[in-house]
């Protein structure tokens, strides 16, 4: 069994630990007793990543996409060779099951190896120009790159964050949630190991707000890529614009999920269910709001409470488990919370609706239905194991209820009308629409959403353009 490792910060390929610095107790969420002690920068720490991390830009903007590419794909042999180990310690801080946790590790793996081959697919163009003269438009690298990253996957956010601007030719200071740290450490450390110069990527913690300010204040830092709350992106963007940084925005989301009634219901439930509560309901795009068509409304709703009663919850560890205890004690908060008031406003709790255990942060898979569009929840992301089903009679009436919250990540829809799903894919308001599907995303499509969901792409070539800039060349 993998035993939980020592917590450290990476500044310059160095373990930086100790030195009466405060820390953080990483808790594990499935007994919710502290598994380790996370040391947190102090302000010398950040002056010292800035100062490096400027140096690593300048050794890295002059690597070749050969270079680039040879640490990329080697990191991606390294999580592969050391898949397990990193697949349990990102168990033992978030819950999640180990599965789930091995699924995200060998995304990683395909996301490293796709900009790997991205690195040398940074084409600009020549433009035509009389005899005698050139110009020519080229992509360069932003420069360093702050990068903060959320604790809901542990593994996948930090590679995100760490391979676009490595592929693109910058520098980056990762700031990976505090309360998974090892997992991000580990992700860096395949890099380093992969022969990253340590220069270029490093690792901080401590205080979110302290963190952001020092870092976005610099004029080190060129970009901000972020990853989190609607709420904190905004306040970042207004750090942000006091140096006009570029700014990458993946924020929260409500995912709308529109149910016709021409489709077969128990296929869409096939996937449905697990879809909500993977990861506890703890994802940015999982499916929350089903629309669902008063045809086979009744259907539905008792057959996702049924299956959601049979969702064997527990440790994430353990064989057999299919969905573990929420992140950190603030999510059952959260919970009570939105569930209590939509209760209070008239829903129908279906089944769960509540914490059980008497350690750590279950929750019960949790269906609502009947509920009033005044309810928090049905505005709010829940971030959290519960799925909302209302009945409606129209197409119209459900396009409507998709777009009128002001979150546009993602959106899904069921229907066998081809038409329909044309008019669908144009109508829902969401960066990322899937139609007869929840899987939707891949190493080679942009991630990232519209409205207050935020701007910009993660993945995809879209990914490492967003790491660079445009420079226009006229030679005479």
């Amino acid at each position: 069994m993998t035993d939980y490792p020592s917590l450290h910060m990476i500044i310059n390929g160095e373990k930086v630990s100790g030195g009466g610095r405060r820390t953080f107790d990483v808790i594990n969420p499935v007994t919710g007793e502290p598994i380790g002690a996370l040391p947190l920068a102090s302000a010398e720490d950040l002056d010292r990543a800035l100062e490096v991390a400027a140096e690593g830009f300048r050794i890295w903007r002059r690597s070749t996409p050969q270079e680039r590419a040879a640490v990329l794909s080697g990191a991606a042999r390294l999580m592969l060779e050391r898949a397990d180990d990193m697949a349990r310690i990102a168990t033992m801080e978030q819950g999640k099951p180990f599965a789930e946790a091995k699924i995200e590790l060998m995304m990683n793996v395909g996301l490293f190896n796709f900009y790997a081959g991205e690195a040398s697919r940074l084409y600009g163009r020549e433009l035509v120009r009389p005899l005698g003269q050139r110009s020519t438009v080229r992509w360069e690298p932003v420069g360093p790159v702050a990068a903060f990253a959320p604790w809901n996957f542990p593994l996948g956010n930090p590679s995100r964050k760490l391979g676009a601007p490595i592929a693109a030719g910058c520098s980056v200071i990762l700031k990976a949630a505090e309360e998974t740290p090892a997992s991000a450490l580990g992700v860096l450390q395949c890099l380093l190991d992969a022969g990253l110069p340590p220069q270029v990527a490093q690792a901080v913690f401590g205080v979110p707000d302290e963190v952001s300010r020092h870092l976005l204040g610099s004029k080190v830092i060129r970009k901000l890529s972020f990853t989190g709350s609607t709420v904190v992106g905004k306040h970042l963007m207004k750090l942000a614009a006091d140096n006009m940084l570029r700014t990458t925005m993946e924020l929260g989301g409500h995912g709308p999920v529109l149910v016709f009634d021409d489709v077969d219901v128990d296929t869409v439930l096939d996937t449905a269910v697990m879809g909500k509560y993977r990861n506890c309901g703890q994802v940015c795009v999982s499916p929350t709001r089903f629309i669902v068509q008063e045809g086979v409304f009744e259907k539905f709703r008792d057959g996702f409470a049924a299956r959601a009663r049979s969702v064997n919850v527990g440790d994430g560890l353990k064989d057999g488990t299919q969905m573990g205890p929420m992140a950190n004690a603030r999510r059952p908060e959260a919970m009570d919370r939105l569930i209590g008031n939509a209760r209070d406003k008239g829903a129908s709790v279906d089944t769960g609706g509540k914490r059980f255990g008497n350690q750590g942060y279950f929750y019960e898979p949790t269906v609502l239905s009947q509920i009033p569009l005044d309810a928090d929840i049905m505005t709010e992301e829940p971030f959290g194991p519960v799925a909302l089903i209302n009945p409606y009679g129209s197409e119209e009436d459900m396009i409507a209820e998709a777009n009128r919250v002001d979150y546009g990540l993602a959106g899904y829809a069921w229907t066998n009308d081809v038409k329909r799903q044309r008019r669908l894919a144009d109508a829902i308001e969401t960066g990322m629409v899937g139609i007869n599907s929840h899987m939707i995303g891949g190493a080679d499509s942009p991630f990232g959403g519209v409205k207050w969901s935020g701007h910009g792409s993660e993945d995809g070539p879209e990914g490492v353009r967003a790491c660079m800039v445009l420079k226009a060349l006229h030679e005479g």
